[in-house]
Parts: structure tokens; sequence; C-alpha cells
């Protein structure tokens, strides 16, 4: 991409930690503070329906072991959404969310859609599941942006995922996550014809930068929370940063 269409300043799963993660409710109290553009984590039902959620497992952040039984799977993938979207995914994080159900990448889409909002979807994986996973997602996205000027930024930890979501949309930009700078990490990226790298912040350097920039690539950081790293972040010309702190930084900065 020669022109970078994103803002600098990234919620976090939609609101970070102020509202139950991943959620059109986090969405809206993020857009609320002001920001533009959000990072959320995508993975399949059982029956192929991309939604929000980051673990594998349903405990933490939904009362699935609650409403689906202790004798069934606890792995959000294993159900199909017609049981996933009748969870309870906001009374974990507090009473003021209880009964906010998991969204569906179609919900977020049109709330995104409608408002002008950008979108990073973190391709998530069950595993065992990335190229599944990766194909499904890219497919679903490019249908659902396929009238939009900027697609969402398709980024994933797993390579695998990625290569996936490029053979079934190519035309859809990709970032590689790094939290580690394991061996091969800048030709993965090439190779999977990425246009960013979002690295865990403390991998970025004036050496990982340079390395980053002059191979083309936008340089974006996860997940920074104070002001200190982020004025270091952006001293060293990395372009943008997923925060929790939307209560902190002002996204206009």
């Amino acid at each position: 991409m020669t022109d970078w269409p994103y803002p600098r300043w990234i919620a976090h799963r939609g609101a970070g930690k102020l509202a139950p993660e991943n959620t059109l409710a986090a969405f809206r109290l993020g857009a609320q503070h002001g920001y533009r553009m959000f990072e959320c984590d995508v993975k399949l039902s059982a029956d192929g329906i991309p939604f929000l959620m980051h673990d594998a497992t349903l405990e933490r952040t939904t009362n699935g072991r609650e409403m689906l039984g202790n004798a069934v799977s606890g792995v959000g993938g294993d159900h199909r959404w017609s049981a996933l979207s009748l969870l309870d995914a906001g009374g974990w994080h507090s009473r003021t969310w209880a009964g906010e159900p998991l969204a569906s990448l179609d919900n977020v889409a049109r709330y995104c859609l409608q408002n002008g909002y950008f979108l990073n979807i973190e391709i998530k994986p069950t595993p065992g599941t990335e190229v599944q996973t990766g194909a499904a997602v890219a497919n679903a996205a490019a249908a659902l942006w396929k009238d939009a000027a900027v697609p969402p930024l398709l980024t994933s930890f797993q390579p695998e995922a990625l290569e996936a979501a490029r053979a079934a949309q190519p035309q859809l930009p990709r970032g590689l996550l790094l939290d580690s700078l394991w061996m091969g990490w800048l030709e993965t990226a090439l190779t999977l014809d990425c246009v960013a790298l979002v690295c865990n912040q403390a991998l970025w350097d004036a050496s990982t930068v340079l390395q980053a920039k002059s191979a083309g690539f936008r340089a974006l950081s996860y997940t920074v929370n104070d002001e200190w790293a982020a004025q270091r972040l952006w001293d060293l010309g990395t372009d943008g940063v997923i925060t929790d702190r939307i209560d902190l930084f002002a996204p206009g900065s």
C-alpha cells in the first residue's frame, strides 16, 4: 500500500479493558472516546461463522460453561453460532454489561461501515484450523467490505492463516504479528506479501524499525498503555499503536 489509510491510534479489542472485549459494546465505548480504528480477534464457529473472541475456550469471557453445560466442550469453535450467539459475553466484566452477546464479524462490519470506522482483524484460529480460518475470514471480509474505500487490515501470529488469507483474497492487506523475532521473520512477511509488521512494542528499536521500513513495511505495536512507551515508538518513526488505554490517549494526537 503506497498510501497508508489507517489512523495511528487503534483501540485494542474495541475499548481495551473498559468494556467487555470484542463486543459491540466495546466498539461503541471506544468510539465515544474518539477512536476511529479498532482491533479485534476473529475465529470460526463449528458451522463456519466468523465471530469475535480472543481465547480458544469460552470460560474467561462468556458464561459458556453455565449455559452449554460442563459435559460439553469449552472450546468456542466446537459450537454452532446459534448456540454461541445466546451466550452472555458481558457479565464477566461487570454488571453494567451483563447480557451483552458475542459479536459476529457481520455485525461488526455493519457497525464500522455505517460509521466510517477502520478495522484490524486479527485472525485467531482455534488450534488446528489455521488454514480454514484464514481463508474463511478473508472471504467474509472481502464480501463485507466489497464496496468500501478502505478494507480491513488482516493480521495473525500464524503464517499459515495469513497464507490462506492471501490465497483466498490476495487484494486484502495483511500484517504479520510478532511476539519475538524468530528466525526468518522478515523473509516470512515478505513471502506473505504483508504490508505491515505488528510487533510486541519491546521489539522495536532503531535497528528493527530500519529493517522493517527498508523492506517496505509499516511498523505497528501492541499493546501500548503508557505515555512514555507511546512517545518512544513515535520517536522511532513507527506508524501505529494498539492500546487498552482509550481513556489516556487522545486518538487525534
